[in-house]
């Protein structure tokens, strides 16, 4: 049992649980924002009647073929806004928290071609 309040007490654990209850959260904010003001301003450059938006109908006449190109730019606009908190919010103070710690928060390790020289010139040191 102590192990496993161990592994749930982890500093990475918690930090995970709080950044994924932080951009839920955040999600829906940023989805709430765009439909409420970011769709008002695309429905209103469309030359159609205000309730169906920007977009076009495949047949005229026929509601349910209408292609609502609002709705698809909205979820553009709320993906990149996410990603752009998440990333200045929790990915860049990450990176310096690491930095400050010593580790380099997302460092690279070798190359594939490094890899393959060193294991080559291990096989070479053998024979």
């Amino acid at each position: 049992m102590k192990g496993f309040k161990q592994f749930l007490m982890q500093g990475n654990l918690i930090e995970l649980a709080v950044a994924f209850v932080i951009g839920a959260a955040f999600a829906t904010l940023v989805k709430d924002f765009v439909s409420a003001i970011v769709t008002p301003v695309l429905n209103a450059f469309s030359s159609g009647s205000g309730s169906q938006g920007l977009g076009f109908k495949l047949k005229s006449g026929q509601a349910n073929t209408f292609i609502d190109l609002s709705a698809i730019i909205n979820s553009v606009i709320v993906f990149v806004l996410t990603a752009l908190v998440v990333y200045l919010l929790f990915v860049l103070p990450y990176k310096k928290y690491q930095a400050m710690r010593g580790k380099d928060a997302f460092a690279e390790g070798p190359s594939q071609t490094d890899l393959l020289v060193e294991i080559r010139d291990e096989l070479r040191a053998r024979r």
